[in-house]
């Protein structure tokens, strides 16, 4: 097998564990549903027969078997091209197995029935669909990914700022980074009282006016330094909070 950059920015390691996933499942659910279309064609089966007939405990007919077929050529063909394109091939085709297997559920019995589906084959489609979607969906779709991952250096070439994942990116405001000095880290203190006061109905009006004016802040840092300065301007004013009122607010509530 050849491996491909599946249509990105990048050239993607065709041996990476990651494009191997893809390609194994693709392979695996190709094989099963191609053994299930060519037996069925072995049975000279009617195309459209709403009846159907047994093969591998499930139920097929002409039409079922030269999508199975059509199906299992076509992620062949995916895993053997790799890259991005293996993994869209087989969320897409997992999402059709899905789908398939919730409307032939409500076609059963009906003349509309025409891949003559039975209930092990609805069963059969969602389990091949959940198969190919996990498989399609592993080391790309999630929102953390580690910087050796080929689709996230398939992202951005050359940006080394961009191969890292969330938790590596430069602090964010879902960081709270320690308190390099008594000040910070009461301010620190401060500021989750004052946030739990708010939540519970008990917050001063000097806490919401703090909270507010952090509100604009994007990082931790920043809310910080927003609460610092409240702090500095009280102390020139000569206005000190009574923290241990808000405290007492905080536990009263």
């Amino acid at each position: 097998m050849t491996g491909g950059d599946g249509g990105g920015s990048g050239p993607m390691q065709a041996n990476h564990r990651v494009v191997w996933v893809h390609r194994v499942g693709a392979v695996v659910v190709a094989i099963v549903i191609a053994v299930f279309g060519v037996l069925g064609f072995v049975g000279g089966l009617s195309f459209f027969d709403t009846q159907g007939a047994p093969i591998a405990g499930l139920s097929t007919n002409g039409a079922l078997s030269t999508i199975s077929v059509v199906t299992a050529v076509v992620l062949i063909a995916a895993a053997v091209r790799g890259g991005r394109l293996s993994s869209t091939v087989m969320i897409v085709v997992g999402t059709l197995f899905l789908v398939s297997a919730f409307v032939n559920l409500w076609l059963i019995g009906t003349p509309y029935n025409l891949l003559a589906f039975r209930l092990p084959n609805v069963f059969f489609s969602i389990g091949a669909g959940l198969v190919l979607l996990f498989t399609g969906a592993y080391g790309r779709l999630s929102a953390k990914l580690p910087s050796d991952n080929p689709y996230k250096q398939e992202r951005r070439p050359g940006d080394p700022e961009d191969h890292g994942d969330a938790a590596e990116a430069p602090q964010d405001s879902h960081r709270q980074p320690r308190p390099s000095s008594p000040a910070e880290a009461a301010a620190d203190l401060a500021m989750a009282e004052a946030e739990r006061a708010l939540v519970q109905g008990a917050a001063t009006a000097d806490q919401r006016r703090r909270l507010a004016a952090a509100e604009r802040a994007r990082t931790h840092e920043e809310r910080r330094e927003i609460w610092m300065g409240f702090d500095r301007s009280d102390e020139r004013s000569g206005h000190r909070p009574d923290r241990r009122s808000h405290r007492r607010g905080t536990t009263m509530a």
